[in-house]
């Protein structure tokens, strides 16, 4: 028996919708060129200064049919902390702070991914800064989707997150509470499909 085009077109669909592997996840790497960690922190009560991290490394297993079950992996090169000022950074680079001679890396790790919204959720994980690792929560905003039609033509995905961390709970106590204790952090991620 011959079966017609669209039979078997028909026979087709059946068979993707139908197979768990149609959906398998896709993996995204880390654009460091489109994506920002920033800090910001008080100083002294004065002013809030504001910092970032320019060498970031990772990759977001992304599934998009089911987002609970994706899951990312950072790390962050400590000697590439930025606040704009030189000597500042020098200190902080230092041993009363991200001690980079010694911990050289930051990571973080998700172990949870939870559903909030449409657009929304928040990523449970585990954040090493210092030797100390701690569980952290990113709540996160996904933006978009799409081929990059401007720049390099590449598919890419895109998410806003914040956090708060305190750092003093991973030994990082130089000048608490004169200098916060409260880190507030936003990233932006750009992920080029792989």
């Amino acid at each position: 028996m011959t079966l017609s085009p669209k039979a078997l077109l028909t026979a087709a669909m059946i068979c993707v919708v139908s197979s768990p592997s149609a959906f398998a996840a896709d993996t995204y790497a880390l654009d460091p060129a489109h994506t920002q960690t920033i800090f910001t922190i008080n100083h002294l009560g004065f002013s809030t200064i504001t910092g970032s991290i320019r060498d970031l490394r990772g990759t977001l297993i992304l599934d998009s049919m089911k987002p609970e079950d994706s899951a990312i992996d950072v790390s962050m090169a400590a000697n590439s902390v930025d606040t704009g000022f030189a000597a500042r950074d020098k200190v902080l680079q230092g041993p009363m702070f991200f001690n980079i001679a010694q911990f050289p890396t930051m990571t973080f790790k998700s172990t949870h991914i939870k559903k909030t919204g449409p657009k929304t959720a928040d990523i449970q994980g585990d954040f090493t800064l210092l030797g100390v690792t701690k569980p952290l929560v990113l709540k996160t905003t996904f933006n978009r989707m799409a081929q990059d039609k401007i720049g390099t033509n590449v598919f890419k995905v895109g998410f806003t997150a914040t956090t708060v961390i305190k750092r003093s709970e991973f030994g990082m106590n130089a000048y608490v509470p004169y200098v916060g204790d409260i880190v507030h952090v936003t990233i932006n991620f750009e992920g080029i499909k792989q």
